[in-house]
C-alpha cells in the first residue's frame, strides 16, 4: 500500500491548500489524456480524496488506508471525487467552476470554510471524558439581514454582469486560432448572484465575524490527534450558502508517570532488593486517582512486568479499559555498613555463590572457555 503523502510529495503536516496544489501538479502529470499513466492518475486522485477530507485524513494518519481505496477505479473518471468539477479545477483552476457546489439552476455556491481548534487534555481526562468550552472567532450569519445580505430581505438576485452564469468569457487570438477562456465574474465573485440594497452591517455578504464560546463534550478514550466533528459550526457561507464544520482536535499532555501504549498504560516501579527477593505487595496509584494492591512475586527479576488488569484507558467513548503494566526496576543497595555487608556475604555463602574478588571473574572464565 502506497504512502498517500509520498504519492503527492507532501510532508505529513501539509495544509489543505498544499494538498490541493500538489494534486493539481500530479494530475496534470499523470492524466491519460496528457499521455500519462492511468493507474498513477487513479492513485494520486485517491490520495487527494483522502488527504483533502479532514475526517478521512485523521483516520488515515491513525490507521493507514481507511478502506476507501475501492473508490479509486469505481464509476469512471472522477468517481467519489465530489463531481467532475474537482478534477476540472485541478487542471484549470476555479475559473472553470471547479470550486464549490452548484444549485439546481446551475449557479455556484461557496460553502463556508471548516474551522479547526485544539483542546488540551490530561491523561486523567482521557479516562473520564470532560466537558470543555472553546472560543472561536468565526463568520456566522448576519443577524441584521438574517443572512440574506440585503436589507429588504430578498437576498441575492441574478447578477446583471454575467447574467447569472457566475463567469465571464472572452475570446483570445492565438497562433493556433481563437481560444475562448472563462474567469469568475468580478461583480458577483463567481456566484452568479448579487445583492441589491446591501446590508450595511455585513456589506452584503450575509455573514459577520463573531466571537463564540462553544461547549464541547469530549468523550473518554481519545488519543492525541483525534478530532471531534461538529457539523455546521464552522464558517457561514456567503448569502445563505451552507456553513462549514468545526473540528476539535485533542492534544494529550505527556504524563509524569505513565506512558500510553494504545489502551494500556506502562510505568516503572522501583523495588528494594529485599522485596524483589522475598516478595510482598505494593499499593499503586492509578491514573484516575484510585489505588490498587499488586502482588510482587518472590524472586522478581529486573524487567519483569507486573500487570494490573483494567487499570488502563478505555476505548473511545468508554467501555472496557486496558491494563496497567508495571516494569520492575530492582534497586541494588549502596553504602552498606559493616554489619549489612557481613549479612550479604553470609547470604552468598549459604547460597554457595562465588564472590569474585579479583582476576578471573565470570566473564574471564567464559572467555577462557572459548580459548581452549
Amino acid at each position: 500500500m502506497s504512502d498517500l503523502y509520498a504519492l503527492l510529495d507532501l510532508q505529513r503536516d501539509a495544509s489543505t491548500e498544499d494538498v490541493k496544489r500538489a494534486y493539481r501538479k500530479k494530475a496534470r502529470e499523470h492524466h491519460p489524456d496528457a499521455g500519462g499513466d492511468a493507474d498513477a492518475f487513479k492513485e494520486v486522485t485517491h490520495a487527494y480524496q483522502v488527504l483533502s477530507d479532514p475526517e478521512k485524513r485523521a483516520r488515515y494518519d491513525r490507521f493507514g488506508d481507511d478502506g476507501t481505496a475501492g473508490a479509486r477505479g469505481a464509476g469512471g473518471f472522477g468517481a467519489g471525487f465530489g463531481g467532475i468539477g474537482d478534477v476540472i479545477d485541478a487542471f484549470f483552476g476555479s475559473a472553470f467552476g471547479g470550486a464549490g457546489g452548484t444549485t439546481a439552476s446551475g449557479r455556484r455556491t461557496q460553502p463556508g470554510r471548516d474551522v479547526l481548534v485544539v483542546v488540551d487534555l490530561t491523561l486523567e481526562e482521557v479516562v473520564t471524558g470532560v466537558r470543555r468550552e472553546v472560543e472561536v472567532d468565526v463568520a456566522r450569519a448576519c443577524e441584521t439581514c438574517n443572512g440574506t445580505g440585503s436589507m429588504n430581505g430578498t437576498g441575492p438576485v441574478r447578477c446583471s454582469t454575467c447574467g447569472g452564469a457566475g463567469q465571464v468569457q472572452r475570446v483570445v487570438r492565438t497562433a493556433f486560432g481563437q481560444l475562448a477562456t472563462a474567469s469568475p465574474c468580478p461583480a458577483c465573485s463567481g456566484t452568479g448572484r448579487s445583492v441589491t440594497d446591501a446590508c450595511p452591517d455585513c456589506d452584503g455578504q450575509g455573514r459577520r465575524t463573531r466571537h463564540r464560546t462553544i461547549a464541547i463534550d469530549v468523550p473518554a478514550g481519545l488519543e492525541d490527534g483525534d478530532r471531534i466533528p461538529m457539523r455546521g459550526e464552522g464558517e457561514a457561507g456567503r448569502n445563505g450558502a451552507p456553513p462549514g464544520d468545526l473540528y476539535v482536535q485533542v492534544r494529550v499532555a505527556q504524563h509524569e508517570i505513565y506512558e500510553r501504549e494504545g489502551r494500556d498504560l506502562v510505568a516503572e516501579v522501583a523495588l528494594p532488593m529485599s522485596q524483589a527477593v522475598l516478595g510482598g505487595s505494593l499499593a499503586i496509584p492509578t491514573v484516575d486517582g484510585g489505588e490498587v494492591e499488586v502482588a510482587v512475586p518472590a524472586g522478581t527479576q529486573p524487567g519483569d512486568v507486573l500487570t494490573i488488569r483494567r487499570a488502563g484507558l478505555p476505548v473511545r467513548g468508554g467501555g472496557r479499559r486496558g491494563d496497567l503494566n508495571l516494569v520492575a526496576r530492582v534497586e541494588v543497595p549502596t553504602g552498606l555498613d559493616a554489619e549489612q555487608r557481613a549479612l550479604v556475604q553470609r547470604l552468598a555463602e549459604l547460597r554457595g555463590e562465588h564472590l569474585a574478588s579479583s582476576g578471573r571473574g565470570l566473564f574471564t572464565r567464559l572467555r577462557g572457555a572459548f580459548q581452549r
